[in-house]
């Protein structure tokens, strides 16, 4: 997704966000990634933009965005955090061995129905399904 400053700033104007140089570096940063990375590899991506930031404050301004609702992570039982920067439905394919994860079309799903009546008091906010196995490079 190609990153635009004005947009950008309707976004933080839109989740109540104060728009900052970092953020704002960090935020185009993840846009630029085409994949699901963990917060270390934006920060060396941050880093080379602005070499005095520190990891703790990527991790804190991700939190933020995931918080207001500009990020999700993804498959936290898988190894570190990793990061989504695609808000529309979707679900993932998550290899076993390299810990790729790809994403997968919602309509390339068949509906996903609940069988049993879920706790109560138990609210969904929406479904994510992942596909577990080995991808094309580590399964040769």
């Amino acid at each position: 997704m190609q990153f635009d400053a004005d947009q950008f700033r309707s976004l933080c104007a839109e989740h109540g966000l104060a728009v900052t140089h970092q953020r704002q570096v960090i935020y185009q940063a993840l846009m630029s990634m085409h994949d699901h990375p963990n917060p270390e590899v934006v920060y060396e991506k941050v880093r080379k933009r602005i070499p005095s930031i520190s990891l703790a404050t990527v991790y804190k301004n991700i939190k933020t965005f995931v918080d207001s609702g500009l990020l999700r992570e993804v498959s936290l039982h898988h190894g570190p955090a990793r990061l989504e920067t695609n808000l529309d439905p979707h679900h993932h394919l998550v290899c076993i061995q390299c810990k790729t994860i790809v994403d997968l079309d919602d309509g390339d799903l068949e509906p996903v129905r609940l069988k049993k009546k879920l706790p109560r008091g138990f609210s969904v906010q929406r479904y994510s399904v992942e596909v577990i196995g080995l991808c094309k490079h580590c399964s040769t």
